[in-house]
């Protein structure tokens, strides 16, 4: 299905149009049948000679409400030029034709309205002067018609034009990634919450459960509508009403996306391509501030120039846009910046979620070139490198390519070796060669550290590494199995080493060794706690195994500490249960042993405490 809608200055007949079109009167509010002017979004539908059915988005044309307009000029196919024969090119439609440029709305028909009021050579007059409009833009090619929608003269026609713009129009891509932005929430009695949009991509079906963005609240589809007939699933391209159980009307407004859960998350920053429109009514300076439109969605936002210091009519230009508000961007999504002199500029999303540029630097604009693009291989590749872990469908997300043609790519980009794959459990992760190199680099960075600042310990824990390099356990554990094969690394156990680090007692410290443990093997079972070592030492002989460390300040030699663990579970055994009282007297220890020595034996599963009693767990 797709979605027309109108553009044009004020009174010019865009209402007037659609109502004889389709029968249906698109103003909707009361306050604008008083007026006789279009204030907010209207919707009807219209069925082609060819039978297809189409949508369409009326939009108001006073230059007050320019930014209703651009809450539904976002999810159009064909936009309907409408300019009036009686007025010809008034500034809403200047302004209302640069947005439609700006947008990447590149199927539109130019109608001249009002036909019935000026004679045929004034008509003529004006379709010259429209002509020479948008020449200035991508929409030169324009069919364009002249009608009356009192007379009904080439209404007939005008449904042909339309019919045949739209014939080899291409169909949305299906992301599987559902996209509704909502332009309007409202309740039923009966029905409960209701908001429409037009779905951008993927499908909508009863019974899903969808997510909310911003805000993240969990809904669920409990009905689905468009053209007032009842649907069990609705595509791309389709406006719709959807009826949602979980969230009332007045926690919904205009600007929100409704999606599946856990792709989508809201920005604060974007990396994006500008252009400024001829005869611009200012110019963009670097951190001017900013109205940015997006969707249905508006946020005050700051726009920093990446490689100019100013922008003109007609100039291009790359930027980094600042949001006040977070909005969930996608990239290729279009946009239009605004201030109060009126349109500035629009652009593409290229990259979301960004960090802060230096600004002329053109390695950055080199990477932002090919991330725009229409390389497939280099975008992803781009994407790839720009973050530190991707799986394939987080890639088609981030580059909106299929995630088909994604794995494809990347099946060619493992073969020339610019991207390392790794698996773990059904999920896959894709690193670029540049950044696994990096995190190689960390490893042995900081298992190198640990082997210089403690030469006598085996190496550092996993958790520790993890924790530095900021990875999530699962993917850390491939990371390490995969460095393992590469020969970087070994594990022994929960620690990580070198392949060639060896601890080794120098002959000094092994005697301080030899008379520590026989200190300790002198009072088995109430070893010294006078008698400190080095922590460095301590730490080498306990990895070793040669003594336990029970807690802080009591450490057994480990064939004591066994004997004693013996001694206490064969009592046990024999008596059902044991107290601290029973094994003071049993081992012929103090109170300070034998507490740390039972909730030791508790910690490792060996007892287990009620009351007074242990008992074998």
């Amino acid at each position: 299905m797709y979605v027309i809608g109108t553009a044009g200055h004020v009174d010019h007949g865009k209402s007037t149009l659609i109502q004889a079109l389709t029968g249906i009167d698109p103003d909707r509010l009361q306050e604008e049948k008083n007026r006789g002017m279009t204030i907010d979004l209207g919707f009807a539908w219209l069925e082609l000679p060819s039978g297809k059915e189409v949508s369409i988005v009326d939009v108001p044309g006073h230059e007050r409400f320019i930014k209703n307009m651009l809450a539904g000029i976002g999810g159009i196919d064909l936009a309907l030029l409408v300019v009036a024969a009686d007025e010809g090119v008034m500034p809403q439609t200047r302004e209302h034709l640069a947005i439609i440029d700006l947008l990447g709305i590149n199927e539109c028909i130019v109608v001249i309205t009002k036909t019935d009021l000026v004679e045929k050579d004034f008509v003529d007059l004006v379709q010259e002067e429209v002509r020479e409009e948008i020449s200035k833009t991508n929409l030169s090619q324009s069919n364009m018609i002249a009608v009356s929608a009192f007379t009904g003269e080439n209404l007939e026609e005008l449904k042909q034009f339309i019919d045949k713009s739209l014939l080899h129009r291409p169909e949305r891509k299906n992301l599987d990634r559902p996209r509704l932005p909502i332009d309007r929430s409202f309740s039923i009695t009966g029905f409960g919450t209701v908001v429409t949009g037009t779905l951008i991509d993927g499908e909508l079906s009863i019974g899903q459960e969808l997510e909310v963005i911003p805000g993240r609240k969990k809904v669920r589809v409990r009905g689905l509508e468009s053209h007032k007939q009842k649907k069990d699933k609705i595509t791309a391209g389709t406006r719709a009403a959807v009826n949602l159980s979980g969230i009332n009307a007045s926690d919904l407004s205009r600007g929100q996306v409704l999606t599946i859960p856990g792709w989508l998350r809201p920005t604060r920053t974007a990396d994006a391509k500008i252009k400024m429109i001829d005869n611009a009514p200012g110019a963009i300076k670097h951190n001017l501030e900013i109205s940015f439109h997006w969707m249905a969605a508006e946020s005050m936002a700051r726009i920093r120039l990446l490689d100019s210091n100013i922008l003109e009519d007609g100039e291009e230009g790359w930027v980094q846009i600042i949001l006040d508000n977070p909005l969930p961007l996608v990239k290729g999504d279009f946009f239009v910046i605004r201030t109060s002199q009126g349109t500035l500029c629009g652009g593409k999303i290229v990259e979301t979620s960004v960090k802060r540029h230096k600004r002329n630097d053109t390695h950055l604009i080199e990477r932002l070139e090919s991330l725009h693009g229409n390389d497939s291989k280099e975008v992803i590749l781009k994407t790839i490198e720009s973050k530190d872990a991707l799986s394939p469908l987080e890639i088609s997300h981030s580059t909106s390519i299929p995630e088909d043609q994604v794995r494809s790519i990347l099946f060619s980009l493992t073969t020339s070796e610019n991207i390392i794959t790794l698996n773990f459990g059904k999920n896959e992760i894709i690193y670029s060669s540049q950044n696994w190199k990096q995190i190689k680099d960390s490893c042995l960075e900081y298992i190198s550290t640990h082997h210089a600042d403690r030469p006598l310990s085996q190496g550092p824990s996993k958790e520790e590494i993890r924790s530095k390099l900021r990875i999530n356990s699962d993917i850390f554990l491939e990371i390490v199995n995969q460095l393992e094969k590469e020969a970087i690394l070994i594990q022994d156990g929960p620690i990580l080493r070198l392949p060639n680090h060896v601890p080794t007692l120098s002959p000094i410290q092994e005697k301080i060794v030899h008379d520590y443990i026989s200190t300790l093997k002198a009072q088995p079972n109430n070893p010294p706690t006078d008698n400190p070592i080095e922590e460095e030492l301590l730490s080498y002989i306990v990895e070793k195994g040669l003594v336990i460390k029970v807690n802080t300040g009591i450490i057994y030699e480990s064939q004591a500490y066994s004997k004693q663990i013996e001694i206490i579970v064969e009592y046990i055994k024999t008596n059902g249960s044991i107290t601290v009282g029973e094994t003071r007297d049993l081992l012929t220890a103090s109170r300070k042993y034998v507490l740390p020595l039972l909730e030791s034996m508790d910690q490792n599963h060996l007892t287990r405490r009620s009351n007074d009693n242990r008992f074998l767990y």
